[in-house]
């Protein structure tokens, strides 16, 4: 799917369809953002600039905040945003499908990270959001990425399937954005900004 079509579907999406958490109760969705906070926060320095791209409704990025994180929430759906704006109506946002990322927030982040998004997009697209992403942290800084990796990678077909990658796929794409992968015990990949093709 490319990004206009996943921005598309988020945009019609129920909330009750945004997170599988949120079928059990909005206990268990509230819990499952401050968990996944809590896990960012063993990886993010205290304090730090944050964008959470793929903010959705907030679910990672208010616990972040609350941490006292600097967070700016971006999504390429205003539908998000919208319920974002309900629900912390303090956090600043920016419109961005990822692309753009770098131009809408105009400064330099510390750190942006982006948990189930890159899995909703087929190669070409995931591959574009990335260099976005890329483009808007700061050399040292850092990206934690919901990137999956499979010895048997496929795109998926459809903004609620799964993609995954092979490693060599995604080596390939840090090599010529300026990633380097860090070792981590987090669920999703942790990567340093450092300069491309090195």
């Amino acid at each position: 799917m490319n990004v206009d079509d996943v921005i598309a579907a988020w945009d019609a999406a129920d909330p009750s369809a945004i997170h599988p958490t949120r079928c059990v109760s909005e206990d268990a969705y509230q819990a499952s953002g401050e968990a996944q906070a809590e896990l960012l926060a063993t990886v993010l320095p205290a304090g730090c600039r944050v964008v959470d791209f793929g903010c959705g409704d907030g679910r990672v990025a208010i616990p972040l905040r609350q941490a006292g994180y600097d967070v700016t929430g971006a999504d390429g759906s205003q539908a998000m945003l919208d319920r974002l704006a309900e629900r912390d109506p303090g956090m600043p946002w920016v419109l961005s499908d990822g692309l753009d990322l770098a131009a809408v927030i105009s400064k330099k982040t510390d750190a942006v990270v982006s948990l189930a998004v890159l899995i909703h997009h087929s190669y070409e697209a995931g591959e574009a959001i990335v260099e976005g992403l890329r483009a808007a942290v700061r050399v040292n800084g850092l990206l934690v990425l919901d990137w999956p990796v499979s010895e048997e990678p496929a795109e998926g077909s459809s903004w609620i399937s799964v993609t995954t990658w092979s490693r060599e796929q995604q080596d390939a794409i840090c090599k010529r954005v300026g990633l380097k992968r860090l070792d981590s015990e987090l669920p999703w990949g942790v990567f340093r900004a450092v300069k491309a093709g090195g």
